[in-house]
Parts: structure tokens; C-alpha cells; sequence
């Protein structure tokens, strides 16, 4: 769970950024194991975006509280980097502060959520559902956090263990959210903040529109560089 709290997305790079740029940059809030911009093979040039790895969750966090960041000229969206099977998860990619707790047993009361939660992030509360007519619980709540950022870093890993209790997780959304979002179906997720797979690559689309644009002026950036 720890090393998925460490990466992160770096997305409207400048395409002259290198990763010593980007390393340059970014050590300011921690050490990094690894850095990379996200290079078109075929083209020999920027995709725009890159990943950044620190060594320890702190480290990452402080770089996620010190938004905006202006990297070279640009400013540069910063996120978690998901993992590619999760690319176009509606249960990650959701801008919501609120996550599904399931498979809460009985012994698990309120505050347990609230301790184990806060380690992603300040909860503003935790909600154990009970029926109301029996009074006994039905085996789920929900934890509401300050930020999106810390239901996400909670989500990242789908199974938590709290007093020996097996839980799942998930961002908890509403009915027009869930529509919105692609929930049961195909998610809507651009998917370029995933890794995995390699570092380089580029789509058919993409490369049609960097050789029209470098037709153009090889050195003008559009929106076809950018996230």
C-alpha cells in the first residue's frame, strides 16, 4: 500500500522538460526514486507528462499540498498516479470526498473508522449504518474526509484490515455521479495519470496530430503536447 502512496502524476509539462527538469523541480519536497517524462518513441520527443516517485508517502503528500506548482513555464497538474488496470475506475478517478466502507462487522464501532482513516488524511466523520426499525447494524458506513485527495489515497487500496476486520473500499457517489462517471459500465477516465507497461508508446491519434503539428512548427506547443 505504501509505494502506491508515493507516486505521482505530472501532467501539462513543457515539452522541452526533460527528467532532470522535472527531478529538479520536485526534490524540493523530498527525495525521488525515480523520475520520468513520458517520451513518444516514435517521434523522439515529450508526451507532455511524466511520473515522479518519492521514497516516502510524506514526501508525496507535501508535493500534493503545495499546489499550484509552475514547472519551466508551465503550470503542471499534479495527481495520483493510478495503476493502469485502474485507469478507468470510476471508484478512483471520482472528485468526491466521501468513501464506502463494506464489510463492517459488529465489533467495529464509529471511532475505529475514524483512527484507521485518518492515517490518508483528516475525517471530518465516520458513519456505521444501522436499520432503523431493529437498530442493528447493517454492515457498512461511510467516512467523510476534508479532502478528495485523501479518499483517494484511502482507495487505492481496494481491502483495509481494521481490528482484524477485513473491509473493502470504495468512493462513495451519488446516483448522478455513478451515471456520470461510467459506473457499471465503461468509465470516462482519461486514463494518462495510469502507469505501467512501459515508458514511451503513443497511440495512432497522437501521432497524427504531433506530425501535423510539427508540419506546422516544431516548436509551437498545442493543445495536442498538453494533458
Amino acid at each position: 500500500m505504501t509505494s502506491k502512496l508515493c507516486k505521482l502524476f505530472v501532467g501539462g509539462l513543457n515539452v522541452e522538460t526533460t527528467d532532470e527538469g522535472l527531478r529538479k523541480y520536485f526534490e524540493q519536497y523530498g527525495t525521488l526514486s525515480d523520475c520520468v517524462v513520458v517520451m513518444n518513441q516514435q517521434l523522439g520527443r515529450s508526451r507532455c507528462f511524466g511520473f515522479i516517485t518519492y521514497s516516502t508517502p510524506e514526501e508525496a503528500d507535501a508535493a500534493m499540498a503545495a499546489k499550484p506548482h509552475v514547472v519551466e513555464g508551465n503550470n503542471v497538474e499534479v495527481k495520483r498516479a493510478i495503476a493502469r488496470e485502474d485507469a478507468n475506475n470510476p471508484d478512483i478517478l471520482a472528485n468526491v470526498k466521501k468513501i464506502f466502507v463494506g464489510g463492517v462487522k459488529d465489533h467495529i464501532v464509529e471511532e475505529n473508522l475514524t483512527e484507521y482513516f485518518s492515517q490518508f488524511g483528516a475525517v471530518e466523520k465516520a458513519e456505521i449504518i444501522s436499520d432503523k426499525q431493529t437498530g442493528r447494524k447493517r454492515g457498512f458506513g461511510f467516512v467523510f474526509f476534508e479532502d478528495t485527495d485523501s479518499a483517494t489515497k484511502a482507495v487505492l487500496t481496494k481491502y483495509h484490515t481494521i481490528n482484524g476486520n477485513k473491509v473493502e473500499v470504495k468512493k462513495a457517489l451519488t446516483k448522478q455521479e455513478m451515471s456520470t462517471s461510467g459506473r457499471g459500465g465503461r468509465g470516462r477516465g482519461r486514463g494518462m495519470q495510469s502507469y505501467g507497461g512501459g515508458r514511451g508508446g503513443g497511440g495512432g491519434n497522437e501521432n497524427k496530430k504531433l506530425v501535423i503539428q510539427r508540419k506546422n512548427d516544431d516548436n509551437k506547443r498545442t493543445k495536442s503536447d498538453s494533458y
